[in-house]
């Protein structure tokens, strides 16, 4: 009978390639469960680790290591800003009166208009100061200080930048007698309103004649407003 003969090999033969898959699936799952991998593949974080690494763009002017202070201080968009200061010396906040101790003043007669002198106050301080009103005049010798003429006003108050000046005009004497006898004075003395403390006019001029008709101007930004 040759057909069981046949079948013999065939049956060793399947139950062989049955046994190697079984070994073969099971060192499979041992591999698995021992956490052992292939040497060859890439860790699962490699990919993003390139792209990390990948270069930026170029930078621009002004920027890398030396635009930025340690731990990211110093950069113009991180460097704290003070707000509600301010180191200018014209801000109004910041303004000063103009006294005698900020200030430097001259006097002068000038030929035209007769009889008249020009003050010239400069200031000497570090802010800008303020002219009150119109300057307290003091001649040698007098009994009182002149009166302001009031249409010399100006629209608004006289303020000095640090080495500006401001002017006032004087008028010294009548000319024509109506102003009584007068006197000489070699000496002219300014004030503030506000101080008591007075600046001594450097006069260039020996001595000047005043009379009863001495007035002022109020202070001006300009000296041909003062001898008007």
């Amino acid at each position: 009978m040759p057909t069981p003969l046949l079948r013999r090999p065939r049956t060793r033969l399947f139950a062989a390639t049955t046994l190697a898959l079984a070994a073969f699936s099971l060192t499979a799952c041992n591999s698995g469960a021992s956490g052992v991998r292939d040497a060859g593949a890439a860790p699962a974080r490699d990919a993003s680790s390139t792209t990390d690494a990948a270069p930026g763009p170029p930078a621009g002017p002004g920027s890398g290591p030396t635009a930025t202070g340690p731990a990211g201080k110093g950069s113009a968009a991180t460097t704290p800003q003070k707000h509600g200061t301010t180191a200018d010396p014209y801000a109004p906040d910041r303004r000063v009166p103009c006294t005698a101790a900020n200030t430097r003043i001259t006097a002068a007669p000038v030929p035209r208009p007769l009889n008249h002198m020009l003050l010239t106050v400069t200031n000497t301080g570090s802010r800008m100061c303020d002219l009150p009103g119109y300057p307290i005049v003091r001649f040698e010798n007098a009994q009182s200080v002149p009166p302001v003429i009031e249409n010399t006003k100006p629209q608004a108050a006289v303020s000095l930048k640090p080495g500006a000046k401001g002017y006032a005009g004087v008028v010294l004497s009548a000319g024509d007698g109506s102003g009584g006898a007068g006197y000489p004075a070699r000496s002219l003395q300014i004030g503030f309103p506000g101080t008591d403390a007075m600046a001594d006019a450097a006069l260039q001029t020996r001595e000047v004649h005043v009379d009863d008709a001495l007035r002022v101007t109020y202070w001006q930004s300009d000296p041909a407003d003062a001898l008007r």
